[in-house]
């Protein structure tokens, strides 16, 4: 494989194959080459093979639906894919049964409704998400609330969310905003203009202008609005 990029190195390389490299494949692609891991594309278009070439080092055209092809290029060797033919519920479908077949792992697969989740989870893919639906989710809740910057959902409604500190909070300590008892959340960091506050403790005091990083259901921080 190429020599990596060690720019924004997160974790030790591995190694990746994403199949079907539209705007999301791509993307996922090249972010993943760019953290320094080791990233195989595949799609059956040969303009667009030819137009990521320069980005991706590893990239070959071919039809991910057939599974004499998939073989030739020893599909079998890695953990974990990304299916994200566009468009195409079939092909997508196809695609993950046949890595499962040949023994690949992990399989992220992107799907358009919650039938078609619900369809690839059963035949073996181990996450499937609906970029459409979670980007609508996700900016009608930072909609929905003065004080959200932005969250990430962690899993099973749990997500970690970065907010602007409410009034009600100002001047008290962590303890004295009873948030854990109270709410069941917790504030993991703190950002201020002299700087982050990583795991605060029970005495931190809250100021006017603090961003929070809180831990919790979505609902629950809800709650702290004024």
């Amino acid at each position: 494989m190429a020599q990596r990029n060690n720019i924004g190195k997160k974790s030790q390389p591995r190694e990746f194959v994403v199949v079907g490299l539209g705007r999301f494949g791509s993307s996922v692609a090249e972010t993943l080459i760019q953290y320094g891991h080791d990233v195989l594309g595949i799609d059956c278009s040969a303009e667009r093979v030819q137009h990521l070439s320069r980005d991706l080092p590893h990239i070959v055209q071919l039809d991910a639906t057939n599974a004499e092809a998939l073989r030739q290029i020893g599909i079998g060797q890695f953990e974990t894919a990304v299916v994200a033919i566009s468009g195409n519920f079939e092909s997508n479908l196809l695609a993950t049964v046949l890595l499962r077949r040949f023994g690949v792992q992990h399989i992220i697969t992107k799907a358009r409704t919650r039938l078609q989740k619900t369809i690839l989870l059963e035949v073996g893919a181990a996450q499937v998400i609906l970029p459409e639906h979670d980007a609508g989710v996700h900016l009608a809740r930072r909609l929905s609330s003065q004080h959200f910057i932005d969250f990430l959902e962690i899993r099973d409604g749990i997500s970690v969310v970065e907010m602007m500190a409410p009034k009600s909070l100002f001047g008290c300590t962590l303890a004295e905003s009873n948030l854990r008892q109270r709410l069941g959340l917790n504030v993991i960091a703190v950002n201020r203009e002299s700087g982050i506050v990583p795991n605060p403790r029970a005495d931190f005091r809250i100021e006017a202008g603090d961003v929070l990083l809180v831990l919790g259901r979505i609902e629950d921080v809800e709650m702290l609005r004024e």
